[in-house]
């Protein structure tokens, strides 16, 4: 996502509640309010996730990850009040060389369903894993049909600019149903659990072994 409008448009919406209910999810999972160690952000996008995590666990840093330069402008902005804390990186995955070795936590929103091989996030986790490292990933779900997605549309993004709105639309025909997600799951040799938590989004969660 490199074009300024539809950067802005993304970085502007109202994201409120997914990104937030992502974190108190994250927070369940951890169930360690004091964790003092590294995490990584797989596709961190404006950074509205990393200034949450960051929050949520004040004691972290955390390394985030996206593509596009026009996306890390806009989390440099976000995260300046905590920037010691948060380290910005721009890299494609799974190309990407990160500058620690392992991570305790990593998690990733809304990265899956925009990557042209949904195997490069599983193997970019594997990459950076070690055993007991906590995996929390939440993306989309793709609808049933064409006016199944453009009625989620119009439920939760008809406030949105007409920019958003496309892309969402997008978004959804490109995400992948939980089926899916196992195949990809197996195929990486990953043990995580997956959970349908809305009639748009998916959860997935483990420990590595």
């Amino acid at each position: 996502m490199e074009d300024p409008v539809q950067v802005k448009a993304y970085a502007e919406a109202d994201f409120e509640i997914p990104h937030q209910q992502f974190i108190d999810r994250l927070q369940e999972f951890v169930a360690e309010p004091d964790f003092n160690g590294a995490a990584l952000d797989l596709g961190c996008g404006p950074g509205d996730i990393c200034v949450r995590f960051a929050k949520a666990f004040p004691l972290s840093t955390l390394d985030a990850v996206d593509g596009s330069e026009a996306m890390l402008e806009y989390a440099k902005t976000f995260t300046a009040p905590i920037k010691d804390r948060i380290r910005l990186i721009h890299g494609r995955l799974p190309f990407v060389i990160l500058p620690q070795q392992f991570y305790a936590i990593i998690l990733s929103n809304s990265l899956l369903h925009h990557l042209p091989d949904p195997l490069a996030l599983w193997q970019t986790i594997k990459r950076y894993a070690k055993p007991g490292t906590r995996v929390a990933v939440m993306d989309l779900l793709r609808p049933a049909s064409r006016e199944a997605a453009a009625a989620l549309v119009e439920t939760y993004a008809s406030h949105e600019a007409e920019i958003l709105r496309r892309d969402f639309y997008h978004s959804l025909l490109a995400a992948f149903t939980l089926e899916e997600i196992e195949a990809q799951l197996r195929e990486t040799e990953l043990p995580l659990r997956i959970e349908q938590i809305s009639d748009r989004h998916v959860f997935i969660k483990g420990i590595i072994p």
